[in-house]
């Protein structure tokens, strides 16, 4: 090999000294990038969508939403109420991320913003604060709390007699969900006619009627108020509308009762009404969906299928005699300041029911929500 080829082989161009390092370090840093599995990781997931999000808020004003009311809730969509018109909607794909404790995450009678996207179609981009809630803890598993309805002023606790029969404990349930939902409850008793009905059920019907007297004392005294009506012979229906004058109600409580009549009484509209099985002397469910409708009288009412039990979500055992304020006034005078009125002497609650100061129902009533209190279920 010649001194010329040997001073080309140690020769160099300048340039590529300089540009050779840049090239390889940009290589480095982009075969860096691809291995780097950390934009997988769920925080950095949860981080971009959440500028997704925000992106799209931005390119949306809040001029540009539309503000309704859910007005009821279909397996074809949730029906929103825009200035008259019914708007059939679906939830943001982002919003049904949200990771809460509701079984479902919008209810009838809530507010949302939403955007229109065909002729009468739409999507929820998101759900005002509510400012009242009647739920109840889901019946398979009680971790998830099932909302009934929002926003709404009263709690109407629809029960009826005879056929069904009277179930003070589920009443004192409803109560305590209106109370902690920040509602006010109302009882209306149903079908009081059957009271003077004269067939071979009459000793049954004796017995329901010390109950339902005993239950309007201990209502009274427990300051709650009850109607008593009778859709079929349309009695008592005037002061159950001066009660619902103006307000949003809901009517609740288990199959059977009446709610649809007393509904279509209130409404003039023609809702499915159900019978009672004579065997069980339960009701069969007519109503399968929750809706909002308009009174003509002012107001609006909720109309929501019957229930079989009702859990009250998120109840502790130290709250519960707050919501009996009888049994709790009585119980300061026990000789214990941590009585359970259940077993301890000289219980001031327990001598009271004995002389029947306290409704005995209510006192059982009581008893049941303390044993059953915190009680948690496993999902079948």
């Amino acid at each position: 090999m010649s001194n010329a080829d040997d001073d080309r082989s140690y020769w160099r161009d300048p340039e590529e000294d300089y540009f050779q390092p840049r090239k390889e370090s940009r290589m480095q840093r982009k075969l860096a990038v691809a291995k780097d599995r950390s934009k997988y990781k769920k925080t950095d997931q949860e981080k971009y969508l959440k500028n997704l999000e925000k992106g799209h808020q931005q390119k949306i004003s809040k001029q540009e939403w539309l503000e309704g009311r859910v007005v009821s809730i279909i397996p074809q969509g949730i029906l929103v109420d825009y200035q008259g018109e019914r708007i059939s909607c679906v939830l943001k794909g982002l919003l049904k991320r949200d990771k809460t404790q509701a079984k479902n995450l919008v209810a009838v009678g809530d507010f949302v913003l939403f955007e229109k996207t065909h002729e009468g179609e739409g999507i929820i981009a998101s759900v005002k604060p509510r400012r009242t809630i009647l739920s109840r803890a889901d019946n398979l598993s009680r971790r998830k709390e099932q909302l009934i309805a929002v926003n709404i002023d009263q709690v109407i606790i629809t029960v009826s007699v005879v056929n069904p029969p009277l179930k003070p404990s589920l009443i004192d349930r409803y109560i305590i969900a209106a109370h902690k939902g920040n509602m006010d409850p109302l009882i209306v008793i149903n079908k009081v006619d059957l009271f003077d009905a004269d067939d071979e059920d009459q000793i049954l019907r004796e017995q329901e009627k010390d109950l339902y007297q005993e239950l309007l004392k201990a209502y009274a005294v427990a300051k709650v108020p009850v109607i008593s009506v009778s859709a079929a012979k349309n009695e008592g229906l005037d002061l159950l509308r001066q009660a619902m004058l103006g307000k949003s109600s809901v009517f609740s409580g288990q199959s059977g009762v009446g709610k649809s009549s007393l509904i279509n009484a209130m409404t003039g509209l023609d809702l499915r009404v159900g019978e009672t099985v004579e065997r069980t002397k339960k009701g069969s469910h007519t109503t399968t969906t929750t809706q909002l409708i308009p009174l003509e009288f002012g107001g609006w009412c909720i109309d929501t299928p019957g229930i079989k039990s009702f859990g009250i979500w998120d109840l502790d055992k130290s709250e519960v005699e707050g919501y009996f304020p009888e049994i709790h006034a009585c119980g300061l005078n026990c000789k214990f300041p941590d009585c359970t009125h259940s077993h301890e002497e000289q219980c001031a609650v327990r001598q009271a029911v004995e002389e029947e100061h306290i409704s005995f129902v209510r006192y059982m009533s009581y008893q049941v929500l303390m044993e059953t209190s915190n009680e948690k279920h496993i999902r079948r």
